[in-house]
């Protein structure tokens, strides 16, 4: 049977989304500034810190208090070695410190990124940034914001006149660097430029503010992109999966495109390959 949300409760959960993302922004911001307890989840790229598995914790716990009988799924509680137990059930989907190695680095693209989904769907998304005090909110059909306001996609055209999002992620296996290096060429060849930011979330909110015009990503998780995407989507941007058919949640990548024509066009020139296997 589907989950039937009504435009009250759907306020509800966007609110209380807002409230849980800024106290975990209030944890992040605080301890950005402070030494950092570092380890890796197998290797030396993929890392977490006690502020990772603290604000998990403390997320969880609110949302059992709250709404006892929602699901959750979070990077830091979550085993990937088995699949997600993905329903339709009301889902909350939480990364506690997207951009992790940008947080032990000092540099300020650390995002909080939490999303609601219903029968599979995301209908809630909020992204904070908090270093840098940007609060991104959106609820399906009701547009998407960023500190209250309004967010539209670039209106570029052509792939040649964009700016692409392309990050290389934390797989360095040979096989992987050597696509990754092909497309960053193709990219550049084929636009104005690229760019990265270090975290999905932030990327999905640079394309929904249209400072970016296309973005590619491989090896992602759902918490990584669930939020970011909707605040994308509602604001305009085209999402799919880079092999041209419809975004999977649970895929390990996403393509956007502030156009489906810039989007395919940047899917067309990439080579598409599963971080999982070579």
């Amino acid at each position: 049977m589907s989950v039937q949300v009504s435009p009250s409760q759907l306020k509800e959960y966007h609110d209380f989304a807002v409230e849980v993302a800024t106290k975990a922004g209030e944890m992040i911001k605080k301890a950005f500034f402070q030494k950092k307890v570092v380890t890796n989840k197998g290797n030396d790229i993929d890392l977490v810190t006690e502020t990772d598995k603290a604000v998990e914790k403390w997320v969880i716990g609110v949302i059992k208090e709250r709404y006892p009988d929602h699901r959750f799924i979070g990077e830091e509680t979550t085993d990937l070695d088995a699949p997600f137990d993905f329903r339709d059930d009301l889902t909350w989907i939480v990364d506690p410190v997207d951009g992790t190695n940008n947080f032990v680095h000092n540099v300020p693209e650390v995002a909080f990124s939490m999303g609601l989904t219903a029968n599979k769907k995301v209908i809630v998304g909020v992204v904070n940034i908090p270093v840098l005090d940007l609060m991104y909110t959106s609820m399906r059909g009701q547009g998407s914001y960023c500190n209250g306001r309004k967010l539209a996609a670039s209106s570029v055209e052509e792939l040649k006149q964009s700016m692409v999002i392309y990050d290389t992620g934390v797989l360095r296996a040979p096989w992987n660097v050597d696509k990754m290096l092909q497309n960053v060429r193709n990219i550049v060849t084929n636009s104005h430029g690229l760019r990265s930011y270090g975290a999905a979330a932030v990327h999905c909110c640079k394309m929904a503010e249209g400072y970016a015009q296309a973005w590619v990503e491989y090896g992602l998780y759902c918490w990584d992109f669930v939020a970011g995407l909707l605040i994308a989507e509602e604001a305009g941007v085209y999402v799919m999966d880079p092999d041209g058919g419809p975004c999977d949640l649970m895929g390990n990548r996403i393509l956007m495109g502030c156009t489906e024509k810039v989007a395919r066009e940047l899917a067309a020139i990439i080579t598409h390959h599963d971080m999982r296997k070579p």
